[in-house]
């Protein structure tokens, strides 16, 4: 499959027009500030240019794919060892429970400062710098000792996490703008797997270094050590300048012309709730589905085989929704469908969790893949990469923070009610609201066309005259 994009890359630089999946906004021949021609005043070093197409697009997939796969084991190797690390560290429940919400609050605060660390430094030096922390923060936090430490050396993990979240839907459509629900399909699948990967295998190999849950999880600390190689020499290559498939350069956001305000635009805060939203479900999912099987008289083993389950559904469907997007030119559609199988899933639970698991588990799996299909209309509801940028961090940081009281509340419903019929209802309730958003979120347009049609309204209106 990688190799296929290669080879569709080099026949892209020799094509005498770029090809555009359909339904794709803000091509680089689109953008503003398109540099021109080598030669002319903002043209890049032929020498800088020429080494950059030569092996610049093909190290950027296997850098993307690398990043992505590092995106969630910090968070699921740690849940597959939780009880490990609470009798080794002495951690009090409270304090366990705070983890789970740990990630979505890390990933609202850090995430936020992505935009201007991509401006000053180049989004590729800052996704690096990211990756470093993610290996940093992994490989200390087991050996750190205490629970303070424990949660400062995750903090510096997720706050590699959390620029990088933010920064590769802009790097997709700037390497890639012809081929956005392409590649954001390859690192969806590929942060899924890296999800599933961890959950499964972070347990056996724990045993297999000794039963130290400090080895286990230290062992994660290599894979994203091994990330950092490419995103280096991308760096040392060019630090400012990317070359597109159609053999243009286009500025690098510190060069891009002011976003629009991202705040004032009906469609930036549509899709920072939906993003919130299938976020809230996911966590939930990840959290509390096993349990919910574990009640309703499954064994323990099953129930986790049947939560792998559903995050292993994403790995297949989060490269083939974003490229179904893309040829969408409003993607209401597959929200609706996802937030069909969604209720239906959660319905199941509720009258027959047991009976039905294996069905249910599929569901709430497809359900789960609104995130992909989110990371592909960040990249299609803005023209330029500024306002990929700057809609990035609003829609992940924002939607974050209204994920973090979901997983919370469930467990409050579950203990004061002493069963999941209300933790279910809540479940149920809020896909309503996520289908209503994704599909407002879904209409064709940019930020930059809303932003544009505000002007001319204000320049149109009586005050103004």
């Amino acid at each position: 499959m990688m190799g296929g994009m290669m080879r569709e890359e080099i026949r892209t630089k020799t094509a005498p027009t770029t090809r555009t999946e359909p339904g794709a906004h803000g091509s680089a021949g689109t953008e503003p500030g398109v540099r021109g021609p080598a030669g002319s005043p903002d043209a890049s070093s032929p020498g800088e240019t020429a080494l950059t197409r030569a092996w610049g697009p093909r190290l950027l997939v296997v850098g993307i794919v690398l990043a992505a796969l590092n995106l969630r084991p910090a968070i699921t190797s740690l849940g597959a060892l939780l009880e490990e690390v609470r009798d080794g560290l002495g951690m009090s429940g409270s304090v366990a429970g705070l983890l789970t919400s740990v990630p979505p609050l890390c990933f609202a605060l850090f995430g936020a400062m992505a935009p201007r660390l991509a401006r000053r430094f180049g989004p590729g030096a800052v996704v690096c710098a990211g990756l470093l922390a993610i290996a940093t923060g992994l490989a200390v936090r087991p050996y750190a000792g205490t629970t303070a430490g424990f949660l400062a050396a995750t903090a510096l993990a997720l706050m590699g996490i959390a620029v990088s979240n933010v920064l590769m839907p802009v790097i997709v459509k700037r390497w890639f703008p012809d081929r956005v629900g392409s590649m954001t399909g390859l690192y969806s699948m590929a942060l899924a797997l890296g999800t599933s990967l961890a959950a499964a295998l972070t347990v056996p190999m724990t045993d297999a270094l000794g039963g130290s849950w400090q080895s286990g999880l230290a062992a994660w600390a290599v894979l994203a050590a091994a990330a950092t190689l490419p995103w280096m020499a991308m760096a040392r290559a060019r630090g400012t300048v990317s070359t597109t498939g159609a053999g243009r350069s286009v500025p690098s956001p510190r060069q891009d012309p002011d976003a629009p305000r991202i705040t004032r635009s009906r469609t930036a805060w549509a899709l920072a709730v939906f993003f919130g939203l299938q976020a809230t479900a996911a966590y939930i999912a990840m959290g509390w589905m096993a349990q919910i099987f574990r009640d309703a008289g499954v064994p323990a083993g099953t129930a986790g085989l049947l939560l792998a389950v559903t995050m292993v559904m994403g790995v297949p469907l989060a490269f083939v929704i974003p490229r179904l997007a893309t040829r969408l030119t409003h993607q209401g559609p597959i929200v609706v469908v996802l937030g069909v199988c969604g209720l239906a899933g959660y319905a199941g639970l509720y009258a027959a969790p047991a009976g039905g698991a294996w069905a249910w588990a599929m569901l709430i799996g497809v359900s789960n893949c609104a995130f992909p299909l989110a990371l592909t209309m960040v990249g299609m509801r803005a023209r330029t990469s500024a306002g990929v940028a700057k809609l990035s961090a609003f829609a992940q940081s924002t939607g974050y923070l209204i994920s973090i009281p979901g997983p919370l509340l469930v467990g409050v419903l579950y203990q004061h009610s002493g069963g999941w019929g209300l933790p279910i209802a809540l479940m149920t309730g809020l896909m309503i609201p996520q289908i209503v958003v994704g599909f407002l979120a879904g209409r064709p347009g940019t930020v930059e066309d809303e932003a544009a049609r505000r002007a001319e309204s204000r320049a149109s209106s009586p005050a103004a005259r």
